[in-house]
Parts: C-alpha cells; structure tokens; sequence
C-alpha cells in the first residue's frame, strides 16, 4: 500500500544527476520524501550536452509503471521527458486507469543548449492526451527569478510532487517548492567550470608542446580525458575542434619563422615534421600556399 510522501517520477536518466530521475530522486528524498521511478530515455551525456538518445520501448515503460501502481499505489506522479508517442498513450492511458490525485508535468521539449528533445508531433500527443489529466504543468514562469538553468524546471516539479503528496493545495505545494529552490546553493544542479578549467589547461599545452606533438590523442591523455570529451569542450567553447586548434598554432609559428632568415628544413626540424616537403605540404593545406611563396612576398 502506500507509504506517505511516495512520489513516482517518470521521466529521462541524465547521468551527471544534473536533471532527469537522477535528479528527482536526489530531491525527493532530502525533502523527506520516498521516490520511486519508471525510465522513458536513457542518455548518454555529461555537462556539455546529450550526445545519443535510447528510448526505452512503450512496453518497458508500461511495465515499470505498472509496477509501482499496481504495488506502492502512490498518489503523486511526477511527469517529465517523454519522446516517443507511443510512449505519451501509454502514460496517458495508465493515468487515466489508475486515477491518481495529482499529475505533476513539466514539459522537456529543449535542452538548455538549445536542442530539441522532443519533436512536435509527440508535444501535440502530450497536449492532447495528457495535459488535460494533469494537476499542474509547470511554465518557465513558475521558476525563482536567477534560476532557469540546467535541471531547476526539474527540481520545482519534483518538490511541487512532494509538497502536494503531503496533503497541500496546488497553490501552498507550489509557494513551498518554489522557496526550496530559491535557497538551493549556486552551482546544485551543474557547474560547468570543469570544462572551462580544461580548455584552459589545453591552451597552456599547447603552448608548451605544438612544435613536437600535434595529435589530440597526446593531450586528451595528458589531460586525463578521451579525445571525444577534449572536442566537446573545445567546440563548446571555441567552435573549433582539438586538431583544428593544433593546425593553427603550428601554422602562425611557421608563418612567424618565415620572416626570418632560417631555412625551411630547419623550420621543418625545428617543429617536428619530418621533412621540408612535409611542413611544405601542411602549410599548403593550411594557407592555400607554398611557405616560399609566402616567404617571396
């Protein structure tokens, strides 16, 4: 049967617990809740974004659901990343069997990048077979002033959830969960200095070693990263990629040594290709040109 303040949260995985039912479930329970949850999406994703989807089939999704109201009975549902319209009758037409008390919706349609999670015909499903059983869907309007970032929308629906299975109206649960927000510390839900450390410490490299390594294999190691997450940070940050940003270093110092009076093999030597005709080639493909006709002119 169940226990109070059980909330059933049925939403996307985000693996930095930044969002999603990672999120939910953080929240829920330091409110003194008991959290339990049925996966719509597993991503694969860190602070700069979500890279790949799986959306969990409509059958799986029914069984977990099922699951929990058919043992734990909770009173309170959470709903947040839905991406599939098969998906969106399944939700709809469990919550319309099992008739719990309150159907808390915060929409996902956009990541905070920008990205669309959710294409138009599965909203239009949502707000045709779901919204209108739904106790409360959250605007951006319902966020604190200075807290629409990463994952906030997320944490007001999950204390929204708790606040209503506690007995309150829509009106108190909503002025209660909008408090806990605003005194949430800076930084609860995602700091992303992480990869701005990290893209400074590349730059700092890449001073140091662009004229012996111009691999990003070398640096993402001696970062302690993948070369896959040193190019996330990198176009995040930069719009350029690792490799791109190594070219154009060791083409400005060819650029510099060409005006003066060094030979192009010394050049060469001196910034670890492995020939005249290698660094010829590169700067080539790099300025359009021959380093001696730039080097003439």
């Amino acid at each position: 049967m169940n226990e109070p303040h059980t909330i059933l949260t049925i939403t996307g995985s985000d693996g930095t617990g930044g969002s999603g039912v990672q999120a939910d479930i953080r929240c829920i329970h330091a409110l003194g809740g008991t959290a339990t949850s049925a996966i719509t999406s597993i991503t694969v994703q860190n602070t700069l974004g979500i890279q790949q989807f799986y959306d969990l089939p409509a059958t799986t999704v029914r069984q977990q659901i099922e699951a929990i109201l058919n043992d734990l009975q909770p009173q309170v549902i959470k709903i947040g990343l839905l991406r599939r319209i098969e998906v969106v009758e399944v939700v709809a037409e469990l919550m319309r069997r099992y008739r719990p008390k309150h159907i808390v919706y915060a929409p996902v349609r956009q990541s905070t990048r920008g990205d669309q999670l959710v294409k138009p015909q599965v909203f239009e499903a949502i707000q045709q077979q779901l919204i209108p059983l739904c106790s409360v869907v959250l605007e951006p309007s319902d966020l604190p002033p200075g807290n629409r970032k990463h994952g906030h929308a997320n944490l007001l629906s999950a204390a929204l959830a708790f606040y209503l299975s506690c007995g309150e109206r829509v009106d108190e649960a909503m002025l209660h969960a909008r408090t806990y927000l605003s005194q949430l510390p800076p930084g609860y839900t995602e700091d992303n200095s992480r990869s701005g450390e990290l893209y400074n410490l590349f730059l700092e490299m890449l001073g140091r070693f662009y004229h012996r390594y111009s691999d990003v294999a070398f640096y993402a190691e001696q970062l302690g990263v993948s070369a896959r997450y040193l190019g996330q940070v990198t176009r995040s940050i930069a719009q350029r990629s690792p490799k791109a940003m190594i070219d154009e270093r060791i083409t400005e110092e060819i650029t510099k040594l060409l005006t003066t009076n060094k030979p192009l093999k010394e050049i060469a030597q001196m910034l670890g290709f492995s020939s005249q005709a290698h660094l010829s080639r590169f700067f080539k493909k790099q300025k359009g040109q021959a380093p001696s006709a730039l080097r003439q002119k």
